[in-house]
């Protein structure tokens, strides 16, 4: 058993408080090193030569509230284009690059759906919202929800039948973006089937929205952010980011040119980067600290963001915001215990109850043109955690 002092430290007012995050060595952390060497060698290996899976990657690994791995390698930025002829970045002289480095931030794309999910988890602790409310009752104007008797549960559990995006981007007005969203009608019936969809966590930044007549942004940063002492992580734009993609059509959907520091979904980025499924900007450092507030039932030193029976609600399957039935990218650590999530841009995060554990990768795969998803790396990094456990 764990003594008093390794379970809490005391807050400023002398009441006990969960401990805060300290880096220490494997060992000290219950973990295996020589794993833990392999995780960060593995990581390493993603950002080099001619053509890397991805130009700058940081993982971050640790266990109870000790880090027990954390490690930067190659570039935020590296290019300044992409040559579609040749089929290759153009790469930036070496002074121009800008290397990766543990507290470099990257544009988490849809782990940003996390945060909007704990905002309205928020919601339902207080009683202002209700799980299995409908849609309608908060948004009344958005046609396609009401009519088809949407739930919060629907939203948050992407069970809604919606489909998983909509063109918002070619939308010539605010207005245009917002009637198309109002009259999106599920394509499935809703309660009947997990899919993905972005759709559902923009219609819940609406619902929150208009029931607390604040932003999401706001929400965000009042709610999660602040009280963690999450001081890296915000929406944009964030001109010290990592680098994404040279976004030009036809293999992206606008055309942005090289994108470094604004959002790269172009839904997001139509809405202004502030939305409910990407737009949040953070390091990895910080991601560790939203992971170990939800193994600790909620708390972060004298902060709580949620109460531990609703953190359970959040991770007890289906989950809320995490679909743990959609673990193919955590490797030998997805379990019982695991939830998780990732990014289009090359981010993900996993966090195990079982074990205790938790594992921040953070990429800019997309930079300087999207390519196939870094799945097998994201599995292998898994791999790696939940065999440290083991070699224990």
């Amino acid at each position: 058993m764990p003594s008093l002092e390794q379970a809490y430290e005391s807050g400023g007012s002398g009441e006990l408080s969960a401990p805060r995050l300290r880096t220490d060595t494997p060992e000290r952390a219950g973990l295996d090193p020589e794993e833990l060497r392999h995780l960060a060698e593995e990581v390493r290996a993603l950002t080099e030569g001619d053509r890397p899976l991805t130009p700058a990657a940081v993982v971050l690994a640790g266990r109870g509230p000790v880090i027990a791995v954390e490690e930067a390698a190659g570039w935020a930025v590296r290019y300044e284009a992409y040559d579609e002829a040749a089929d290759r970045g153009v790469e930036l002289p070496p002074a121009s690059r800008v290397p990766a480095t543990p507290g470099t931030p990257f544009d988490l794309a849809s782990l940003t759906k996390l945060f909007t999910a704990v905002a309205a988890v928020q919601q339902l602790e207080r009683g202002t919202l209700g799980i299995d409310a409908r849609v309608a009752a908060y948004l009344p104007d958005f046609t396609g929800a009401a009519e088809h008797g949407l739930t919060i549960r629907h939203l948050l559990t992407h069970t809604s039948g919606l489909r998983p995006e909509l063109p918002l981007y070619d939308c010539p007005s605010p207005a245009a973006r917002l009637a198309m969203l109002r009259a999106e009608a599920p394509a499935a019936p809703p309660g009947t089937a997990y899919a993905y969809s972005d759709l559902n966590l923009l219609l819940l930044q609406h619902v929150l929205e208009r029931l607390t007549g604040r932003g999401l942004d706001t929400l965000i940063r009042d709610g999660i952010t602040h009280p963690l002492g999450m001081t890296a992580t915000g929406f944009g734009p964030y001109p010290a980011a990592a680098a994404t993609e040279d976004q030009r059509r036809p293999w992206a959907k606008a055309d942005r040119g090289m994108v470094r520091g604004d959002v790269h979904d172009e839904n997001a980025w139509s809405l202004g980067g502030v939305a409910g499924h990407a737009g949040l900007f953070s390091t990895a450092r910080d991601l560790a600290v939203f992971c170990r507030a939800l193994l600790a039932g909620g708390s972060y030193g004298p902060a709580r963001i949620l109460g531990p029976d609703f953190v359970e609600l959040m991770l007890t399957p289906p989950g809320l915001g995490f679909a743990l039935d959609q673990r193919w990218f955590m490797g030998e650590l997805a379990g019982r215990g695991a939830a998780g999530h990732t990014g289009f841009t090359g981010t993900s995060l996993i966090l195990d109850q079982a074990t205790d554990t938790f594992m921040v990768l953070l990429t800019n795969a997309v930079h300087p043109r999207r390519r196939d998803p870094i799945n097998a790396a994201r599995a292998a990094a898994g791999t790696r955690v939940a065999r440290a456990v083991r070699g224990m």
